[in-house]
């Protein structure tokens, strides 16, 4: 069996075990993109450029996942609903847990228009915007050394079309010469002025979206650590917290990991997810619907946060 076979192997498993079968000649078009971000983040195109991306893949449904911001979400399901395609309410939170920093948990299904969601949220984007006019200063002070023309703020403003991150300060250094990629860029000058982020503490981030009326998901588990003990013994911790899933299909993961983490979540009954992880930078390998190395994420994926929802309302 080749790897592909092996992937759709994989996925027709899971369908079944969910009860979720599907007419096989519809399978190859029964995909989603659960983890997509837009300007309102550090994305390079608006909520409604990422639904009309997804329409033309064929997609059945996606969830606008930014970054501790909530703002994108009403004007993806309004975009969506013309054309039919499903939009799920989602967030991407920056969460730490003991030793592990910047570790990320997806919610989804929450009520986005609930206050005390809001105001948690808006306390972090403005440390977030603060935070990114922190480190275009400090990449100018280390271009002024090196003899170079600063970058103008407004002109990373330009490209970011909303809200700053880092990646668009990557863009503004590449279209001044200085760096040839974004990877040349954070090697040289955005770790090095980094300005370090806030963090949700985990326990607090799955409270606050389940207060909500969400569920929670480990997002890319193999960038939190590639160590499978450590990871089997932080999912444990997050399951005694509240985790409800796990991103299975994400760009750090192969064929046999994406296997394995399924496994680790079946181990504990959560949900299995998936996503992109789109940002829409200029020269990435990753589109709406296809990640890396052209990873496809299922539609059942979507009836298992379903499930979990109306479990958790119960």
């Amino acid at each position: 069996m080749n790897s592909l076979q092996n992937y759709f192997a994989i996925v027709q498993k899971y369908l079944d075990y969910y009860g979720g079968k599907r007419n096989n000649s519809n399978m190859n078009t029964d995909y989603v993109d659960l983890h997509l971000h837009s300007t309102c983040s550090d994305g390079f195109l608006s909520p409604e450029d990422i639904v009309r991306l997804a329409e033309e893949e064929g997609l059945l449904a996606i969830a606008l996942a930014d970054h501790d911001n909530i703002d994108g979400i009403d004007r993806a399901i309004s975009a969506g609903s013309a054309s039919g395609l499903e939009v799920i309410a989602a967030v991407e939170l920056s969460s730490q847990w003991f030793d592990y920093t910047d570790m990320h948990l997806l919610g989804y299904g929450f009520d986005y228009q609930d206050p005390y969601l809001i105001r948690a949220l808006t306390d972090f984007q403005v440390f977030r915007a603060t935070r990114n006019r922190q480190i275009v200063e400090r990449v100018n002070e280390k271009l002024i050394d090196e003899n170079r023309q600063p970058i103008h703020p407004d002109d990373v403003s330009r490209l970011a079309g909303g809200t700053i991150g880092r990646p668009h300060i990557a863009l503004a250094l590449r279209q001044a010469g200085y760096v040839s990629s974004n990877d040349e860029a954070f090697t040289r000058y955005l770790v090095p002025c980094n300005v370090p982020k806030h963090y949700f503490p985990a326990d607090e981030a799955i409270k606050l979206i389940h207060s909500s009326g969400g569920i929670v998901v480990l997002a890319h588990p193999p960038y939190v650590t590639r160590d499978r003990q450590k990871l089997k013994a932080l999912v444990a911790d997050l399951v005694e917290l509240g985790l409800d899933g796990i991103e299975a299909y994400n760009n750090g993961s192969g064929l046999e990991e994406t296997d394995w983490l399924i496994k680790l979540a079946r181990q504990y009954d959560l949900v299995v997810t998936g996503g992109s992880d789109f940002h829409g930078d200029s020269g990435s390998m990753i589109a709406v619907g296809k990640g890396i190395r052209g990873i496809r994420v299922p539609y059942h994926c979507v009836e298992e946060i379903k499930a979990a929802l109306l479990a958790r309302s119960e």
